[in-house]
């Protein structure tokens, strides 16, 4: 009995430290400030500031409530414990170890401690040169993505998509939403690597090819991010790609550089330009964001002209030939089912870096 009040105190002990590292008791705070500024009829004359208010308050039970629930739980039995009920020992036994458990599972969300980890995420992947293989790659890595977000429940927004003439994907650009996405995925951003024998050459020959993702957090608000109007350069022209007639006989791509930068998005896959004004802005803010990180700097005006994520070194390597391993150049981490990561199995990567940063 002794034992098992020992790890129990133990889980309790961690449960605190934890909270004190989440700040759960500001969380807490906000949340019921949040709760009773919905319940108000008043805020409805505004739908947009009230879902905006909704989805904070979604992602806030989400951090709060496992621990609260645990801390409960644990308590209770810590309290059954001190009547001394040996009969019931096997089930204590039992319960502990769930709990155990439990904790490991819900302390990783102390890996999300960043600024914007609890955001979604924008995803962009660009194919390397190397003609069909660069763009057949580079679908293999939009598919292991969107598999992975299957996997996990994880709702997908198609934003943009530039197809290669013969093979694959030369650009793509989505969003998934979920618990904690950009948090979790920060980490994929880089330039990924794949050596095989070409299925696009009749020789035989082993080629290397390369793709690049970006990972940027959705910033859909635009007061997160001060951008000031004389920095940007604002360009209208002619969709080339697809969708029908209306898109390519109507100036609805927009292209926008952000200047002190050299930042430059284009969107031209809706149909309206105001629509694409939209998407643009969004994924410029969280490139921008981005590059905040990568700088360690507060202030947008101080930035440094650069990219995001850059072609160089590549992060991760996908060996089919002449042997099969993925690993990762950073983490050290290793599969040897490549093809089971390319289906998305992608989890061990994203821990490993995350333990390590």
């Amino acid at each position: 009995m002794d034992k098992l009040q020992a790890r129990v105190q133990v889980i309790l002990e961690e449960i605190d430290k934890s909270a004190l590292k989440l700040d759960l008791l500001e969380k807490k705070s906000k949340l019921e400030q949040l709760e009773l500024e919905v319940s108000s009829p008043e805020i409805w004359n505004n739908p947009i500031i009230a879902q905006s208010k909704l989805q904070e308050i979604a992602k806030l039970k989400k951090i709060v409530q496992p621990w609260h629930i645990l801390k409960s739980q644990v308590e209770d039995i810590f309290e059954l414990l001190g009547l001394g009920e040996d009969e019931f020992l096997p089930e204590f036994e039992s319960q502990i170890l769930a709990f155990e458990q439990e904790l490991t599972k819900i302390k990783r969300t102390l890996f999300f401690s960043g600024k914007f980890d609890d955001k979604d995420a924008i995803i962009r992947i660009t194919s390397g040169v190397g003609g069909n293989d660069a763009q057949d790659f580079a679908e293999m890595v939009e598919r292991m993505y969107i598999r992975w977000a299957n996997k996990n429940d994880y709702s997908i927004e198609h934003i943009e998509r530039s197809e290669g003439e013969e093979a694959g994907i030369k650009t793509s650009v989505f969003a998934i939403s979920g618990d904690f996405i950009y948090g979790r995925l920060k980490g994929e951003s880089g330039v990924h690597r794949l050596v095989r024998i070409s299925p696009f050459n009749s020789g035989g020959s082993r080629e290397t090819s390369f793709a690049l993702v970006e990972i940027l957090p959705k910033i859909d608000t635009p007061n997160e991010v001060n951008i000031d109007d004389k920095d940007l350069k604002i360009d209208v022209f002619r969709s080339g790609g697809k969708g029908g007639q209306s898109v390519n006989t109507t100036d609805s791509a927009v292209r926008i550089t952000h200047i002190p930068t050299n930042i430059v998005v284009s969107i031209q896959n809706e149909r309206s330009q105001l629509q694409n004004k939209e998407t643009v802005m969004r994924i410029l803010r969280g490139k921008l964001l981005q590059l905040q990180l990568d700088q360690h700097i507060e202030d947008i005006s101080k930035l440094q002209a650069g990219k995001s994520a850059e072609w160089g070194a590549q992060i991760r390597n996908y060996i089919l030939n002449p042997y099969k391993l993925v690993k990762d150049t950073r983490t050290k981490y290793e599969e040897k089912d490549v093809d089971k990561v390319l289906n998305g199995d992608i989890d061990g990567f994203i821990w490993s870096y995350l333990e390590k940063s």
